[in-house]
C-alpha cells in the first residue's frame, strides 16, 4: 500500500515537474527532504518517517521567486528623455518630394476666403536642408503675381540682411504664415497698396501648412519675421517688443520636430521700410542668430 501511495506521489510529481525548468527543479529539490521521501534506499523503505500532521511539501523555484518579487518591486519611472539623431532626419530627396507634394497641395487650398480671392498662392522656397529658415507674415502685391515669397521691396531689403550675414537666399528657406494674400481690398487685387496682415482664422487654416514645412526643413534656427509670424509660432507670445533679444524652444501644435529648433523673432522687413531706425535693432537680433550657426557676416 505504501509502495502504491509513493508510486501515485512520483507520478504526480513528475507531471508537475514536466512543466518547470528542470535546472530550477534541480536546484531548488536537491537538499530538501522531499528527495529522501522520494528516492529511499531499498533496505529503508519499509520504515518510512511519517511525515507529521499537518506539515505539507512545499518545492520552490527560486529564479521564478526572484521575478515574481522584481516585478513586484519596480518602481515606476520617468520616461527617458531621448536625442533624436541626424539619421532620423529625411534625406534631401524625400524633403523636396514632401515639400512638392505640399506645395501642390497648398496651390489647391480654399480652407478659406483668401483661396478665392489670390491670383497665386505662395508656398516658399530654399535649400531644404538650410540649417536657418525664415517664417513672415504673408504675401503682398508682388509674392500674389509672381508666387514666390519676399519679391517686392521687402523682399529685396531681406535679401540685404541675409547678405549681411555672410549668406545667399539660395542657403535659407523663407515661407510665410499664410500662404495666399490678404488684402484690405479683395474685389480690386490690381490695386497697390492693398495688403494687410491674415487674421487668426486665416492663420488657423494654414497652420498645418507653415508647420509642416518646418518639420520637413527641420532647420536649426527659425527667425519670425514679425509680430504676427512670431506670436503665431511663439508660445504664450504677447508682443514683438517683449520677445525680441531671446531664443526659444519651437513647439509646434500639429507635428513633431525630429530634432530641436530654437526660433528668434525680429522685425519684418516691411517694418524696416517704414522705420529705418529699427534696422539696428533688427540686426542686433541677427547678430545673435550669427552667432550660433558660426556666420562671420559678409566680407567688405
Amino acid at each position: 500500500m505504501a509502495n502504491d501511495s509513493l508510486r501515485r506521489l512520483a507520478s504526480d510529481l513528475k507531471n508537475f515537474l514536466a512543466a518547470q525548468d528542470e535546472d530550477e527543479f534541480i536546484s531548488a529539490a536537491a537538499p530538501s527532504r522531499a528527495a529522501a521521501v522520494v528516492s529511499p534506499a531499498p533496505s529503508e523503505a519499509a520504515s518510512l518517517p511519517k511525515m507529521p500532521e499537518g506539515e505539507t511539501l512545499t518545492v520552490e523555484f527560486p529564479r521564478a521567486k526572484a521575478r515574481v518579487q522584481a516585478a513586484a518591486t519596480v518602481q515606476p519611472q520617468e520616461p527617458a528623455v531621448t536625442s533624436v539623431s541626424e539619421s532620423s532626419l529625411m534625406t534631401t530627396a524625400q524633403k523636396k518630394a514632401a515639400l512638392a507634394e505640399l506645395a501642390e497641395t497648398i496651390k489647391n487650398c480654399t480652407r478659406c476666403p483668401l483661396g478665392s480671392t489670390r491670383l497665386n498662392a505662395v508656398p516658399g522656397e530654399g535649400n531644404v536642408d538650410a540649417d536657418l529658415m525664415f517664417v513672415g507674415e504673408g504675401p503682398g502685391f508682388d509674392e500674389d503675381r509672381q508666387g514666390r515669397p519676399f519679391v517686392g521691396r521687402a523682399g529685396q531689403l531681406l535679401d540685404k540682411m541675409i547678405a549681411a550675414m555672410g549668406l545667399a537666399r539660395e542657403q535659407v528657406f523663407i515661407a510665410n504664415i499664410a500662404k495666399c494674400h490678404p488684402m484690405t481690398d479683395p474685389l480690386h487685387p490690381e490695386k497697390h497698396g492693398n495688403d494687410r496682415a491674415p487674421n487668426a482664422e486665416e492663420i488657423a487654416c494654414c497652420r498645418k501648412y507653415i508647420e509642416r514645412q518646418i518639420s520637413i526643413v527641420c532647420p536649426k534656427y527659425v527667425v519670425a519675421l514679425g509680430g504676427v509670424s512670431a506670436k503665431a509660432l511663439i508660445a504664450d507670445a504677447k508682443s514683438l517688443g517683449a520677445l525680441r533679444g531671446k531664443f526659444y524652444d519651437l513647439k509646434l501644435d500639429s507635428v513633431t520636430l525630429p530634432r530641436p529648433v530654437k526660433i528668434l523673432a525680429t522685425f519684418h522687413p516691411a517694418a524696416l521700410l517704414r522705420n529705418p531706425g529699427w534696422k539696428k535693432d533688427a540686426w542686433i537680433d541677427l547678430q545673435m542668430v550669427m552667432a550660433e550657426l558660426g556666420l562671420k557676416g559678409a566680407k567688405k
